[in-house]
């Protein structure tokens, strides 16, 4: 931002010396209209070549700011893909408990029928094999989102080791 307010400094003092420069031209008089008739050349000739550094300068900073722009734009649509990746992370992390939840609420209600039938004396295999089942597949949800969360906090580690080792 400091090179546009740099060139936005040098716009106004051009223009302020164009300014000037047409200050002191001010209004012919009669003695002054032969002088007028004939135009001071080298004078023109100065305030042209003012004019076309200007506009080079102007066209200078119109490049320089679209090229901010672009810059601008580009970080934008890479901080939403960002955004948009822990989004996605986030939605797999919460699948992933939701699901572990779900195997623990089944490895409860199994084991509590399994106490329940040893309580009567009757050692049903099915009840054990059911039991078993739900805490091999709460072991699975556990694994899933142990990982999910290793994922997310690796994902968020990642961009910060780029940075580290550019």
């Amino acid at each position: 931002m400091s090179q546009v307010e740099e060139l936005e400094r040098r716009i106004t003092a051009a223009l302020d010396r164009i300014g000037r420069g047409l200050d002191t031209l001010g209004p012919v008089s009669e003695e002054n209209d032969a002088e007028a008739a004939a135009p001071d050349n080298t004078e023109i000739d100065a305030l042209k070549q003012a004019l076309e550094d200007e506009k080079l300068v102007s066209a200078q900073l119109e490049e320089r700011i679209r090229a901010l722009h672009q810059k601008n734009d580009s970080k934008l649509e890479e901080l939403a893909r960002k955004g948009a990746e822990q989004a996605e992370t986030m939605a797999r992390l919460d699948g992933e408990l939701q699901r572990l939840r779900a195997a623990n609420e089944q490895l409860r209600t199994s084991n509590a029928a399994l106490r329940e039938a040893n309580e009567k004396g009757v050692g049903e295999p099915h009840l054990i094999n059911k039991a078993m089942l739900a805490e091999l597949e709460g072991l699975r949800a556990a694994r899933a989102a142990d990982r999910a969360e290793t994922d997310a906090i690796l994902g968020a580690l990642a961009p910060l080791l780029q940075e580290e080792s550019a």
